[in-house]
């Protein structure tokens, strides 16, 4: 149905016109876009190009045409970008409260009444954990030194509760706390492994802004640079246990063990679970005694 003279074939991916030995060379099941005079292909991005120039004013609209589209689509690759399309779209980020975005809440317990809420309440819960671990370390721990032991635990577990177990930093009224993890509108970014300076994959996710993205945050860990079960916790019992009159910096392994001086956030793929083969730091084990002078 088109004339042969000035019909092209071109490439859905990224509309590179075709000659005769081109398209002889192609793979099979390549997806190709046959034009008639005048028209062009630019790639697979111009088929939701019409969709975005509507997203300002006609956000709904826009959702629901990408839904008809998706109906009809079998290319997998242009399934993806019209499923993600239509999961972008349909995000709440602004939206804080349960009365405003009910379906955020799904599956949640009705006592969170709003996201920065349960997002707290899984940072604390998982504070907790890290000082489950430390306390049920204690059997490891030489008898002898025990008690001193339990009493760091302590000082630990009520620093923990004055500061809230450091659940500001997923609290959006919190800004000048959380900056350091995030932005104020809840954008966390993934902090790669350990031993680099960046995720190489740039792992990024809001978990404010709609139910699956919240499911799929919990699915992120709190990475110990210098790791806990291995080198932090082991590094305490033995400095209690050779302390020999001086006074444990429990406050050093606090740090290490529950604040961001230590703790790293990262997508799962990038959570490096191999030894780190970090250590603490020997000079900051033993708190630095005050010198004393006499006047003469």
């Amino acid at each position: 149905q088109l004339p042969l003279a000035g019909s092209r074939l071109c490439l859905y991916e990224d509309g590179t016109e075709l000659t005769e030995s081109y398209f002889r060379a192609l793979p099979p099941q390549t997806e190709l876009v046959l034009l008639g005079p005048g028209e062009s292909w630019r790639g697979c991005a111009s088929d939701i190009e019409r969709l975005l120039a509507a997203f300002c004013s006609q956000q709904g609209a826009v959702v629901e045409a990408a839904r008809r589209l998706l109906t009809d689509e079998r290319a997998p690759h242009r399934q993806k970008l019209l499923a993600d399309l239509i999961h972008n779209l349909n995000e709440n980020i602004l939206a804080e409260d349960k009365e405003d975005d009910k379906k955020w809440f799904e599956g949640l317990e009705s006592r969170f009444k709003n996201k920065s809420s349960y997002l707290r309440h899984s940072c604390e819960s998982r504070m907790r954990g890290y000082m489950r671990e430390v306390s049920g370390f204690i059997s490891n721990v030489h008898p002898a030194a025990r008690d001193a032991y339990r009493g760091i635990i302590d000082l630990m577990a009520d620093k923990l509760k004055s500061v809230k177990y450091n659940g500001c930093y997923f609290d959006r009224r919190e800004e000048e706390e959380a900056a350091r993890l995030c932005t104020a509108e809840g954008w966390f970014s993934c902090q790669g492994p350990f031993d680099r300076n960046d995720c190489p994959c740039k792992h990024s996710i809001n978990p404010y802004s709609n139910r699956e993205s919240r499911i799929l945050f919990s699915t992120w860990n709190l990475d110990h640079i210098i790791e806990k079960k291995r080198a932090v916790v082991p590094e305490l019992a033995e400095a209690v246990k050779t302390r020999d009159g001086r006074e444990v910096n429990w406050e050093y392994f606090y740090q290490l063990l529950f604040t961001l001086d230590n703790l790293k956030l990262v997508h799962i793929a990038c959570h490096k679970k191999t030894n780190h083969n970090l250590s603490c730091d020997k000079t900051r084990i033993y708190r630095k005694r005050k010198q004393t002078y006499e006047i003469s």
